[in-house]
Formats: structure tokens, C-alpha cells, sequence
């Protein structure tokens, strides 16, 4: 369940219990590069020095909410795929975790492993497709500038 061969996939665990915390870590710190965060200040520290690749963040938690966090790092971090996890069915913040948070994934507590492996294995794909497509377009804006410049100078000969 590696990125690469040689790179893990990077996810931030975000949970305002140390149980669920050091749960999650030991369950899955063998196939994933792991960071935990028991709040959003101490998330919004560890993106500062680590690129990851998935936010999975609790909903209910003192001070923040999941979807308030996830909503506030999107114009500085946002590339990573969100996913929300939380122990009580709240429709509101279903909603608020689409419109706000852009949320690919919405899990209620407790998370069953396998199918949690999914979930992340899918939104690595999709994080993957969505970095390649970005490079595509790189690529295709630094061509189309190439043939312009190409265009011109032909017109002007």
C-alpha cells in the first residue's frame, strides 16, 4: 500500500483522543507515514514542516471542528485529500464537510480497518490523478507558449 516503491503514503491523523490516536498510528504506522495531531493548532504545525498526501480529521473537537480545520487550510494546503471521521450521524455537518471542508470522504467512528484501507487507498488514487493532471497542464500551457512564440516569429519573417 505504498505511494511508490520507495515513498509511503503520507496521511495526518487528526483527533482530539490520544486512544484514537495511538490506535490509528499502531494500526496502520506499517503501510503509512504517519502524523498525529491531537487539535488543529498542532495539525496546522505539522503541515508546516511535513507535505502529506491525506487529512483525516475527527469532526467533534474542542475549539475547532474538523470541517472549520480542513475549510481553513484549503487556500495554503490544498492538495492533500480530506477525509472527515466522526463518532455521531450530524447532517449539517455532512453538508458543511462537502461545501466547506471539500471532503472526499465522510466515515463515522468506530472506523472498521479494511474498509478504512479503501477509503485511503481510493483517495491516494485520486490524489495521484490529480497531481499528474497538473503536470499535464504545465506541460500543455509551456507547449501551447512554445507554438505562439513559434506562430509569431513565422508571421514576422
Amino acid at each position: 500500500m505504498e505511494g511508490t516503491s520507495q515513498e509511503k503514503i503520507k496521511i495526518l491523523y487528526v483527533d482530539d483522543e490520544e486512544n484514537n490516536l495511538q490506535a490509528f498510528k499502531a494500526t496502520f504506522r506499517r503501510d503509512y507515514a504517519v502524523f498525529l495531531a491531537i487539535d488543529a493548532n498542532t495539525a496546522r504545525e505539522t503541515l508546516k514542516t511535513q507535505e502529506v498526501d491525506i487529512i483525516i480529521t475527527d469532526q467533534r473537537m474542542p475549539g475547532e471542528t474538523g470541517v472549520e480545520f480542513l475549510e481553513s487550510i484549503i487556500p495554503i494546503y490544498p492538495n492533500p485529500i480530506r477525509i472527515l471521521l466522526t463518532g455521531y450521524t450530524d447532517i449539517q455537518a455532512v453538508i458543511d464537510a462537502i461545501n466547506k471542508g471539500q471532503v472526499y470522504h465522510y466515515l463515522t467512528k468506530p472506523w472498521e480497518e479494511d474498509y478504512l484501507r479503501t477509503v485511503i487507498k481510493n483517495a491516494f488514487e485520486i490524489y495521484q490523478l490529480r497531481r499528474e493532471n497538473e503536470k499535464l497542464t504545465q506541460a500543455l500551457i509551456k507547449s501551447n507558449d512554445q507554438l505562439e512564440f513559434i506562430l509569431r516569429q513565422n508571421l514576422l519573417s
